[in-house]
C-alpha cells in the first residue's frame, strides 16, 4: 500500500555531492537532469509530505538501530546525507510519533531543530537549521504503537516460540521508523546496523555485507546496503526466527522454519518467473530476487521491497495457483521500484504497469489461457469498483487522482490496478505487442531510477510512440483515460472463453445446480468466477449442496473462499460462520478483511453483531494499514445505526 516541488534530485546512483564516491561520471549527470526535469514540474508537487527538497534534500540515509523487543521501539540514530542550497538552509524531514532526542552535525556539534505539531495524515515536520552542516544525525525510537512496525508476540506466530518485527512502509509511513524525507521521489540510497536478540534473523530489502556478529547482551549485529536509490517507502526490515532455501540462481524464500517447505514448493517457479520477465522488458537490475514470507497479519498480499519481496501466507494454497502475486511483486522491480510515481496521485504509474506486466509474465510462463482468464476475472473486480465508488462519472474513477487532505491509502482501488493494466492493455492493441513491447523496454531504460508523472508519461509516449500520428493519437484517447472518469469507450476487455462457460454453468445454478464432476476439474479463477456469479440471493438448501459439492469448508485457496464467504455473508447463511470467524481472525490481509466487514455491516443486526463480535477479536493482531481501512467501516457503521 504510495509527491513534489523539486529542483534537482541527484540521486540516480546515490548522492552527488555529500557522496561523490558513489558518483557514476557523466551517464549519472545526464539522468540528474532527467530527474530534474520531472521534479520541477507543476504536478509533481508533494502533498503528503513536509519536505522542501529544493532548499535541502536527504540523498543518503545510515541507519544505526536496536529493535527492542519489550518496548516495541526501534530505537538508536539515523544519520543522513543532505544536499542543500543557500546560506541558511533549513532540513524538513517527516516523522510521525517519534521521540526525538538529539540532533546533531557529523561533528557531534548540536543542531538547531523544532519538532512542530502533528498534522493528520502526514505527522510532524521535523525542522532543522543546517547553517553550514550536510551530515546530520538524528538520535530517536520510534513509538510502540509506530504505524509501519508489527511486532508480534510468540504466539501470534507459526513457531510460536519467538517474537517477530516487520515494517510496511508503503505509501507514508517509513515517517514512523526512520526520519526522512518520505516522499516517493526523494530516492535515498541507504545502509543499515541493526541489532536483534540473537535467537532471530534480521533481513532487508537490501544486500547483507558482513555476516551477522554476536555482541554483549545476547544479541546479534546485522548489516545491509541498498546502493541503488529507492522511494523511501522501500526501505524495510523484517525480524524473527526465519529459515532460507535457496530456490535459484538468484532466488530464495525465507520464513519460519516450520513453514519453509510448503514456501519453497509453492514458489518453485520464481526463477522462472525472473527470466521471463528478463525476456520481456530487459534485465533484472537489483541483484537477487528473494520472497520473505510472512506471518498472516501482513496487510496487503505482497510488497514489492527490492532485493526482498515480502508476501502474504495467503498465497500458500498448495498447488501454486496464486503465484500470479509473486509475478506481480516481481514486475514492480521495472515498474514501481526501478520508475516511480512521483506523487500518490499517479499511484496508477505503478500499479496499472505492474498488473499488465504481471499478465504477460504469467503468460510467458503458464499460456495465454491462464492469463486470459486472470485478466478476465481482473475485468470484474473493476467493474465491482466502479460501482462501489459512486460509478463512472466519480472522480475517483480517474487514474490521476485527486488527494488533498487525503490518505494516500484512498487510491490504492482496482482503478490503479486494472483500469490503468487495461489503458496499458488498450494501447498494445492500437499499435501491436511488437511495437508496444519495443517501447516499453525502452521507456523502463530510459527513466530507470527516475520518477516519473502521468503527464511525464503521456510526454513520452507521444514522442516516442504515437510520434505525431494524429489519427493514432485520436484513437487511443490518452488524456480521457488519465484523466476523466470512467472507462473510455475504447478499453479492452479480454475475455476468457473458458470462463465464459463457468458463466452459463453459474446462470443455470438455479435450477439445474452443479455436481462434483462438472467442477472438479476447474482452475481456482473458474471456481471464483462460478461463485461471483451466482445470484446473491440463494437458499439455504442451495448453498448447502454447493458447499458440498465444491468442499468450500475446507478450501485452502484464499480467493476461492473469499468468494465462498461474500456469497454466505449475503444470504445470511450461519453454517459458514465459523468458516468466516475463522478466516477473519487468522489472517490481516486488507484486501479480504475490508469487504467482508463490509458485507456484515450492510447485513442488519445479524450482520453487525458478527462484524463487531469478530472484530474485536481480530483487530489486536491486524497491522495499523488494515485497522485503519477497517475501523472506518465498523466503528462508524455502528454509530450511525445507533
Amino acid at each position: 500500500m504510495r509527491k513534489y516541488t523539486f529542483i534537482v534530485l541527484a540521486l540516480v546512483a546515490g548522492s552527488l555531492v555529500a557522496c561523490q564516491s558513489r558518483d557514476a561520471g557523466p551517464a549519472k549527470s545526464s539522468a540528474t537532469k532527467a530527474v530534474a526535469q520531472v521534479l520541477t514540474t507543476p504536478d509533481a508537487r508533494d502533498i503528503h509530505s513536509h519536505a522542501d527538497p529544493a532548499v535541502a534534500r536527504v540523498t543518503h540515509v545510515m541507519l544505526d538501530l536496536t529493535a527492542d523487543f519489550e518496548k516495541r521501539t526501534m530505537q538508536g540514530t539515523a544519520t543522513l546525507e543532505i544536499l542543500a542550497e543557500g546560506a541558511e538552509p533549513l532540513l524538513s524531514l517527516d516523522t510521525s510519533r517519534l521521540n526525538i532526542q538529539s540532533v546533531r552535525d557529523g561533528e557531534g556539534k548540536d543542531l538547531t531543530f523544532r519538532l512542530e505539531a502533528a498534522v493528520p495524515v502526514l505527522g510532524s515536520a521535523l525542522r532543522i537549521e543546517l547553517g553550514a552542516a550536510r551530515r546530520v544525525v538524528v538520535a530517536y525510537s520510534s513509538s510502540p504503537d509506530a504505524d509501519a512496525l508489527q511486532w508480534l508476540a510468540p504466539a501470534q506466530t507459526a513457531g510460536g516460540k519467538q517474537p517477530y518485527l516487520f515494517s510496511q512502509g508503503q505509501a507514508i509511513l517509513t515517517r514512523s521508523w526512520v526520519p526522512t524525507q518520505d516522499s516517493p521521489g526523494i530516492r535515498q540510497t541507504w545502509e543499515a546496523t541493526i541489532r536483534a536478540p540473537a535467537a532471530l534473523t534480521v533481513v532487508m530489502s537490501g544486500e547483507r555485507t558482513a555476516e551477522p556478529r554476536e555482541i554483549a547482551g545476547g544479541q546479534r549485529e546485522w548489516r545491509y546496503r541498498m546502493d541503488q536509490p529507492v522511494a523511501p517507502y522501500l526501505i524495510a526490515v523484517g525480524i524473527g526466527e526465519l529459515d532460507f532455501q535457496s530456490l535459484g540462481a538468484r532466488t530464495g524464500v525465507y520464513t519460519e522454519p516450520s513453514r519453509l517447505a510448503a514456501a519453497a514448493n509453492e514458489l518453485a517457479d520464481l526463477e522462472k518467473m525472473v527470466a521471463a520477465a528478463e525476456s520481456l522488458y530487459g534485465a533484472y537490475r537489483w541483484g537477487r530476487y528473494d520472497l520473505l514470507v510472512l506471518p498472516p497479519s501482513f496487510p496487503f498480499g505482497g510488497m514489492e521491497n527490492p532485493r526482498l519481496t515480502f508476501a502474504t501466507p495467503t498465497i500458500i494454497a498448495g498447488d501454486r495457483s496464486l503465484v500470479s502475486l509473486v509475478a506481480h511483486e516481481l514486475a514492480h522491480s521495472w515498474s514501481g521500484n526501478l520508475v516511480t510515481n512521483a506523487t500518490w496521485a499517479d499511484f496508477w504509474l505503478n500499479e496499472g504497469f505492474t498488473v499488465y506486466f504481471e499478465n504477460r509474465i504469467m503468460e510467458k510462463v503458464y499460456g495465454r489461457e491462464t492469463a486470459d482468464m486472470l485478466a478476465d476475472l481482473s475485468w470484474d473486480e473493476l467493474q465491482g469498483t466502479i460501482k462501489d465508488l459512486g460509478g463512472p462519472q466519480s472522480a475517483d474513477t480517474r487514474l490521476h487522482l485527486e488527494l488533498a487532505g487525503r490518505n494516500p491509502d484512498d487510491g490504492m482501488t482496482e482503478i490503479a490496478y486494472v483500469k490503468g493494466a487495461t489503458f496499458l492493455r488498450t494501447i498494445e492493441a492500437a499499435v501491436g505487442r511488437e511495437r508496444w513491447d519495443a517501447y516499453l523496454k525502452a521507456y523502463f531504460d530510459r527513466h530507470a531510477f527516475q520518477p516519473q508523472t502521468s503527464a511525464g508519461f503521456l510526454t513520452d509516449l507521444r514522442a516516442n510512440l504515437i510520434k505525431a500520428d494524429a489519427e493514432l493519437e485520436k484513437k487511443l484517447k490518452l488524456d480521457e483515460w488519465v484523466y476523466q472518469p470512467g472507462l473510455p469507450d475504447n478499453a479492452v476487455h479480454v475475455s476468457s472463453a473458458l470462463l465464459a462457460a463457468v458463466d452459463q454453468r453459474a446462470a443455470a445454478f438455479a435450477t439445474r445446480g452443479i455436481a462434483a464432476e462438472q467442477v472438479s476439474a476447474w482452475s481456482y479463477t473458474e471456481r471464483v468466477r462460478f461463485l461471483n456469479r451466482l445470484p446473491r440471493k440463494l437458499s439455504a438448501a442451495q448453498l448447502a449442496s454447493l458447499a458440498q459439492v465444491m468442499n468450500l469448508d475446507a478450501q485452502r485457496n484464499s480467493e476461492v473462499r473469499f468468494a465462498w464467504l461474500r456469497l454466505a455473508v449475503a444470504n445470511r447463511y450461519s453454517p459458514a460462520v465459523t468458516n468466516l470467524e475463522d478466516f477473519l481472525t487468522s489472517m490481516g490481509r486488507r484486501k479480504f478483511a475490508l469487504p467482508l466487514y463490509r458485507d456484515l455491516m450492510a447485513q442488519g443486526d445479524w450482520g453487525r453483531a458478527l462484524a463487531q463480535r469478530t472484530y474485536a477479536t481480530a483487530r489486536p493482531g491486524y497491522h495499523s494499514v488494515t485497522v485503519g481501512s477497517v475501523d472506518k467501516v465498523v466503528q462508524s457503521a455502528a454509530a450511525k445505526a445507533q
